[in-house]
Order: C-alpha cells, then sequence, then structure tokens
C-alpha cells in the first residue's frame, strides 16, 4: 500500500469514532415563536439549520426540531414552553421577549431576535453576564431608532409628526417605542403614540391617524403587529403615508422602507450559541451579542403606489431594492 494510501486509510479511522459518536446521539432543539411557528418556509429557518449544520447538527439524522408557535396568543406561550419542555428539548431558540420570558425558568434559551433590551426588562443580569437561563442576540435599540428616523426625514426633509405602532403588552417593544420616541423628540418630529394590544385596536389607530394626520408611520415590530402588518400597509397606501419598518421582509411583503438588523446573520449567531449550550455551556456564562450586519430595504412599487419619489442618495444606500 502506497504511504499516501496509508495516511488517508489512519486519518480516516482516526475519524470514524468521532463521526459514529456524534450520529449516535440525537440531540432535540426547540424553536419557539410568539407568531405562526418557524417551519421550514420561514425566512429565519434557513440561516439557523445552516448554521446548525455548520456545527454538525443535521436536521433528520443527529437533530430533531421541535416547533410551536403562539400566534399571536401571548397568554399560550407558558404552555408551548411546558410542551417544549415534555418534549425533553436541551435548548430552545425564541423570537421576541414574551417568549423568552415564558422559557426563563426552564430551559437553556438562545433568544434569536426581537427580545429589545435584556437588562432594562430584567430578563438577565447584564449584556456580560446574563446570569440566568437566558443569552441571545441584543440590540441597541436607540442607535436604531435614531438611524430609522434619520431615513424618514431623509426621505421627508418636512417631516413634522410621526405615527409610531407599538404592542403595548409587550415590554420589551415598549421600552423600543420609548427609544424611537426619544429619538424623534432629538430630531424635532412629534410623536403620535398608538399602542395596540389586540387585533380590533388597529381599527382604533387608524382612525386617530385620519383625525389626526402624521407625515409618516412607524412601527416596532412584534406578534401583534406582525401578524397585521397587512392592515397597516394598506392603510399607509391607502392614504400616501410613507411608514418605516424593523425588517426587510416588511419590504418584500409591501412595506416602504425597513432598517434593521440582518435576521440571516442573527439566526447564524443562534446557531453558534446553540451548539455551545448543547456541548454543556451554560446560558449565565455566555454575553448576550450584538448585531454586526444591517439591512436597509426599499421597495420601489409601493414608492410609486404613493407617488413618492425616493431621493437619489437614499436609494444608492439601500442594500435591497423591491423593484
Amino acid at each position: 500500500m502506497r504511504r499516501r494510501e496509508v495516511i488517508a486509510l489512519c486519518g480516516s479511522m482516526a475519524l470514524a469514532p468521532r463521526v459514529l459518536a456524534q450520529s449516535a446521539r440525537v440531540y432535540r432543539v426547540g424553536l419557539l415563536s410568539p407568531g405562526v411557528p418557524i417551519t421550514e418556509s420561514n425566512p429565519q429557518s434557513a440561516p439557523f439549520l445552516k448554521g446548525m449544520a455548520e456545527h454538525g447538527y443535521n436536521a433528520g439524522h443527529n437533530l430533531v426540531i421541535e416547533r410551536r408557535g403562539a400566534m399571536g396568543r401571548t397568554a399560550d406561550l407558558p404552555r408551548l414552553a411546558e410542551e417544549l419542555v415534555a418534549a425533553r428539548v436541551e435548548a430552545l431558540v425564541t423570537i421576541g421577549y414574551p417568549p423568552a420570558v415564558a422559557a426563563k425558568a426552564g430551559i437553556p434559551t438562545v433568544a434569536a431576535a426581537g427580545v429589545g433590551d435584556p437588562v432594562a426588562t430584567g430578563l438577565v443580569e447584564s449584556l456580560a453576564r446574563p446570569g440566568g437561563t437566558v443569552t441571545g442576540i441584543s440590540d441597541n435599540a436607540a442607535e436604531l431608532s435614531t438611524k430609522r428616523l434619520g431615513l424618514l426625514k431623509e426621505l421627508l426633509p418636512s417631516l413634522r409628526k410621526v405615527a409610531m405602532l407599538w404592542n403595548q403588552d409587550d415590554l420589551g417593544m415598549t421600552l423600543r417605542y420609548k427609544s424611537s420616541a426619544g429619538a424623534a423628540e432629538s430630531i424635532g418630529v412629534a410623536v403620535q403614540a398608538l399602542g395596540v394590544r389586540e387585533p380590533n385596536d388597529f381599527e382604533t389607530a387608524f382612525s386617530a391617524m385620519m383625525t389626526e394626520k402624521p407625515d409618516a408611520i412607524l412601527m416596532v415590530a412584534d406578534a401583534l403587529t406582525v401578524l397585521n402588518r397587512k392592515r397597516v400597509f394598506e392603510f399607509a397606501a391607502a392614504h400616501h403615508l410613507p411608514a418605516i419598518f424593523e425588517s426587510d421582509f416588511h419590504v418584500r411583503d409591501g412595506g416602504l422602507m425597513s432598517y434593521g438588523a440582518d435576521l440571516g446573520e442573527s439566526f447564524s449567531r443562534a446557531a453558534a450559541l446553540t451548539d455551545r449550550i448543547l456541548r454543556g455551556a451554560k446560558p449565565a456564562n455566555l454575553p448576550f451579542e450584538q448585531p454586526t450586519r444591517f439591512v436597509f430595504a426599499l421597495n420601489l412599487r409601493t414608492a410609486r403606489s404613493i407617488n413618492l419619489t425616493i431621493p437619489p442618495t437614499l436609494l444608492a444606500r439601500a442594500d435591497e431594492v423591491i423593484e
């Protein structure tokens, strides 16, 4: 046998026990969403599964994914978290603040997106040392809010008043709204505060905007507002109101513009944190991370439908443009 073949054979023999050991064990991970379950078709699912595969976990082989979604019914989250405990998941990945709270007392959890400021909400002790069962990806709400308001101001130099839609029953989103309101006030823009708690509240918010029309809309994303986003798109289009959202999928669905963390990056990094937990690390000792990539998206079809011209300088900076 040639020397090269001997080396290759020895190498494969050395690797074989590790591969067999990995394939002999099946890992169970839960995905808990406040809205629809994170299925294969969700934009968050692909980067998460790809990230898990890069760390050696493959769905259908050595990885089982348990998926639950509250469909906007926050009160169902504790029950869904209990179901995941009963399903014996070893780590849980959540979207938003309420699911992270529901899971906090039980399963080691990675808050992948939309959790807000976990320190301000009391979810963790500090970003550097969470100190409990939750770690994940945070965001700088004040910085992002300032950026979104700046983009609106660049789009509409005469901007004087912006309507803000957010879920009043979500503490994480309420703090995000307050950051957005503070950013607006810092650039001399008045805020029309339109908190909602249930789907019927959107009609009340729309009536308020018809009575006292704002120059633009800013929507803070959570399960309630995301599930009702098409209603916001339609109202904004009917009344020729520019609107900015937090995630690029809103723009692909018909919203005018968005600026926020790259969800692909966030879920890829959530996979890396999940891997560390499955290997024995404690969330208490895994620092919360900050996004490093952000996406500015524009929908030119929507702009044309409300007779809005996008300034060339703004268009040139867009990371994604829907024609």
